[in-house]
């Protein structure tokens, strides 16, 4: 069994699409985390490479987002904030599970003031919107 331990410049081939662990601070995201960090995956309708595409066409459409990496089953992102802030964004695709696992976490500072989780909200509401969820 492989594992595919997953960060903005680091993706590796394997059966478990694991996302990199939160660091303790509150400015960070993650679909896969346990705590206070923990975020609802987005949940694909349909077959799940189109959903993905859905995805990758949102996020290109975002003035905020710069997409830095892409491959069949992850899109790496850049998200800069009004101050000049970037945070890294990461959507994976679980197509066993028809979802698409998320992180978001702020590069530098301690707190995020909740940016991170609102703006992986935003981008769910129009992924439900165009996926007619």
């Amino acid at each position: 069994m492989g594992v595919l331990m997953v960060d903005h410049t680091d993706v590796r081939a394997g059966s478990d699409l694991i996302l990199s662990l939160c660091p303790s601070s509150p400015n960070c995201i993650s679909s896969q985390a346990v705590d206070s960090h923990f975020i609802e995956p987005f949940t694909q309708i349909g077959e799940a490479r189109a959903g993905f595409d859905n995805s990758k066409a949102i996020l290109g459409l975002r003035k905020d987002t710069i997409i830095v990496s892409a491959t069949e089953i992850m899109i790496g992102v850049e998200f800069k904030t009004t101050l000049g802030f970037v945070d890294d964004g990461l959507f994976l695709l679980d197509g066993v599970n028809k979802m698409i696992h998320i992180r978001s976490a702020s590069r530098v500072g301690y707190w995020d003031l909740g940016k991170n989780r609102r703006r992986m909200e935003e981008i769910r509401q129009d992924y439900q919107n165009l996926a007619g969820i």
